[in-house]
């Protein structure tokens, strides 16, 4: 049996000694931002995606141990462990296959089969089985007895069918390849419960459908079983590829032939042949197919969780890493109609400089006074930035901003719309009120998108990650899943970027490797009490920061024009003698020499390399020395709307415009174009190659070029496409409102396994139910 790191090392094609260091430098409390940034030559330098796969096989396989264990244990307490069983066991490269193994010999309440075994039945069952030239009735005669339940023949031979029936379905071999078979053939049906027509319309397109199990993407399951949730349809996993589902069939299925094959059941007109193909019949129908159904349901939900998961923590890494506009005045719109659009100011830093309240919109319309207010808050602060939040009004507001910079030139400001996701749960969050304390509810969230435009990264941070909402059907997911997923990617963003540790605020320094809430709570403390830190050293002051937190923080957090200019790169503490011998080597003065990159690229990085720091590391401190510092995240720039542009109604099919992608799903990525309402990219018209993963060609936060394709008004749909040679048109769309049938780039759900048609999953809440309410689909 191959250990622990062997079969991670195979899975992800790496040496096992890789792996065994990553495992030994993780048990040691070490995180995976740390090890694949600074531990490079330990690890043969496994990348940050290796290591999170490594950690999260890792966990999966210690508890499949850990669960082997048990059942050795209980097995063995049972008297029943032989060489065999335990070589079968030892052997179970899955918890599906380990449970297989376990299911006879699990502690279980007494079954049909167990009664029939302590009533002397099991003889005539092994008999029957094994002789199918005996009489089932005159053989079963022979068991009758009163005194033990048996009162006939009858019952004779339906004990020993349920026991029959237990040990065809707890025959772990059978059941993993009849598993596996249904798994490639089976097909997941789903029909509208009576009655439910109407109020479940958003499920329409599910009314009468089913799709094969491997070729459903995750968000049509998980819209399937919120249907079936919300009990408006019923679901039914169908073990055949065609047909009804809920259809009995009339002669034996492959399946039920696969399980005779295995026990040596044919019929051959002997006495028992029917007997025991009957048997066959119902332990397929009633035990084996029940159990599958089960289990595949529950691997179906996994398998679209999983990519449900994937997809939102990339939309988050793409939003968390999106281009900052840096330290520039800026000012924040948060919109509204009755309640009035909330004006807030900060200023390069982030601190808040002056709130207010307009209503431009109706029903008050103080539309001239408003740009008045503005104005003259622009003016006074210059602010350069104005930051828009896409909600309730955010069109309206748009076009406000829009008549100021018409209005006042001069201002040089700039507008730009944003992602107000979480800002809503931000304002109202303890840390807001210790942030902000006294200012209204309303007003923080101004405040946060003015932020976020500034550094979405910082601000963000403050946020839960599945309050962001850029994910499908989250609140369908699994809890502990979703959330290990976000803090990951939450983990690894911000330790890319790194942090100045002077200005970083308690959610943003609780991300950096090696720092929880109390430590970050604590460097702030100490900042306030003492200071500025001007030095990494100092760092080792902090209250309950010992060494192993400083190994694992120092090299990610910044100190800008602090007393090393080292301290303000990415360059670790610990491999400053490398720098130094770098210094040595060319004369220079660190001030000198950081940014000089005539000198940096003449310099052979193996004549640096000792024992404790190899190649890889100083390649990369010789490359940080040329930029030290430098953000990974792109430049900051806009998207232009097209003028005149500005509702549904403006648009016409080919109409090529510019806009920002807004989210990114399975099946495609949405663009606001100005209009308040997102157009949708489907993924068959990305490229005009074969796109599996629309992250592949898109991100959040994107600026675009699209053409309009179709434009739907009663529906308030749009059809967009990236390929700008494409016809407009409702016949050329090239797209449907859904992922593609099979994985492909075409086609949509089958109902009832006929031609496709347009669908659209059930909007769930968040910015990507935003942006399915806006493309159209749901209310």
């Amino acid at each position: 049996m191959l250990s622990i790191p062997q079969k991670i090392a195979d899975e992800l094609g790496v040496r096992e000694r890789q792996v065994i260091a990553a495992v030994e430098l993780l048990d040691g409390g070490s995180t995976v931002p740390f090890i694949a940034r600074y531990r490079k030559e330990v690890t043969g330098e496994l990348d940050d995606a290796q290591l999170r796969t490594l950690e999260e096989r890792l966990g999966y396989l210690r508890e499949l141990e850990e669960r082997r264990r048990a059942v050795l244990e209980s097995i063995d307490s049972q008297g029943k462990l032989d060489d065999a069983l335990r070589a079968q066991i030892l052997a179970a490269d899955s918890k599906a296959r380990l449970e297989d193994i376990y299911l006879p010999y699990k502690p279980k309440r007494r079954t049909k089969a167990q009664i029939a075994r302590e009533a002397g039945l099991e003889p005539l069952a092994d008999g029957l089985l094994d002789n199918p030239d005996t009489d089932p009735k005159a053989a079963a005669a022979v068991f009758v007895d009163a005194d033990k339940g048996v009162a006939d023949a009858q019952a004779a031979l339906d004990g020993a069918r349920a026991i029959l029936i237990e040990r065809f379905g707890e025959d772990a071999d059978l059941i993993g390849e009849l598993r596996e078979l249904v798994w490639t053939r089976g097909r997941l049906a789903s029909k509208v419960r009576e009655g439910k027509e109407t109020d479940g319309a958003k499920f329409s397109d599910y009314f009468d459908f089913a799709e094969p199990l491997t070729k459903l993407p995750s968000h049509r399951v998980l819209a399937m079983l919120r249907g079936e949730k919300e009990e408006v349809l019923d679901l039914v996993l169908d073990p055949e590829p065609e047909g009804d589902a809920s259809a009995i069939p009339t002669g034996p299925s492959d399946y039920e032939t696969r399980i005779a094959a295995r026990f040596g059941i044919a019929d051959k007109g002997r006495p028992a042949d029917k007997w025991l193909g009957d048997t066959v019949r119902w332990a397929w129908r009633t035990k084996i197919l029940v159990h599958l159904r089960i289990d595949l349901r529950l691997r179906l939900r996994q398998a679209a969780e999983d990519e449900a998961v994937r997809v939102f923590a990339a939309n988050l890494r793409d939003l968390l890493l999106a281009a900052p506009a840096g330290s520039r005045a800026t000012m924040g719109l948060d919109p509204g109609f009755r309640t009035g659009v909330k004006v807030a100011v900060v200023d390069a830093t982030g601190k808040v400089v002056a709130t207010d309240v307009i209503y431009p919109h109706v029903p008050q319309q103080q539309w001239d006074q408003s740009l008045v207010k503005l104005a003259k808050l622009a003016e006074q602060h210059k602010v350069e930035l104005v930051a828009i939040g896409n909600g309730t009004a955010s069109r309206e507001t748009d076009k406000l901003a829009g008549d100021l910079i018409k209005l006042r030139p001069d201002l040089k400001l700039t507008k730009v719309v944003v992602s107000e996701a979480g800002a809503s749960v931000y304002s109202a969050s303890a840390y807001a009120s210790q942030e902000l304390p006294g200012m209204d509810v309303s007003l923080r969230g101004a405040v946060s998108i003015a932020r976020r435009l500034q550094d979405p990264l910082a601000e963000l941070v403050k946020i839960d990650p599945k309050s962001i909402g850029v994910g499908q059907y989250q609140h369908d997911l699994s809890e502990v899943k979703l959330s290990r997923s976000l803090d990951a990617v939450v983990e690894d963003c911000v330790n890319g970027v790194g942090v100045d540790v002077n200005t970083a605020s308690v959610p943003l320094l609780t991300r950096v490797s090696g720092i929880g809430e109390g430590l970050a709570e604590n460097i702030v403390a100490h900042r306030d009490a003492n200071g500025p830190f001007r030095s990494r050293k100092a760092l080792k002051d902090v209250a309950r920061l010992g060494p192993k937190a400083f190994e694992q923080c120092a090299g990610f957090l910044r100190i800008r024009g602090g007393d090393d200019p080292l301290d303000a790169s990415s360059v670790h503490p610990e491999a400053y003698p490398v720098v130094h011998r770098i210094l040595q080597n060319t004369g220079s003065e660190v001030a000198a020499l950081i940014g000089n990159t005539r000198v940096l690229q003449s310099l052979d990085p193996r004549k640096f390399v000792d024992d404790t720091f190899g190649l890889p590391t100083v390649t990369d401190i010789i490359k940080e020395l040329d930029k030290p510092g430098r953000d990974p995240r792109p430049a900051f720039k806009t998207a232009t709307f097209a003028d005149g542009v500005e509702k549904l109604a403006d648009l016409k099919p080919g109409m090529t415009l510019e806009g920002v992608v807004t989210n990114v799903a399975a099946f495609g990525a949405f663009v606001d174009i100005g209009v308040h309402q997102d157009g949708l990219v489907h993924v068959s018209a990305m490229s005009n190659t074969f796109v599996k993963d629309p992250h592949d060609v898109v991100k959040s936060g994107d600026i675009v070029r699209v053409k309009v394709l179709d434009v739907d008004i009663p529906r308030k749909r749009i059809s967009l496409t990236l390929r700008l040679q494409d016809t407009p048109g409702p016949d050329q769309r090239g797209q449907r409102r859904e992922g593609p049938r099979g994985g492909g780039n075409g086609g949509g759900p089958r109902r009832g396994g006929g031609s496709p048609r347009t669908a659209a999953p059930a909007p769930a809440g968040g910015s990507m139910a935003d942006a399915l309410r806006r493309a159209g689909f749901g209310k």
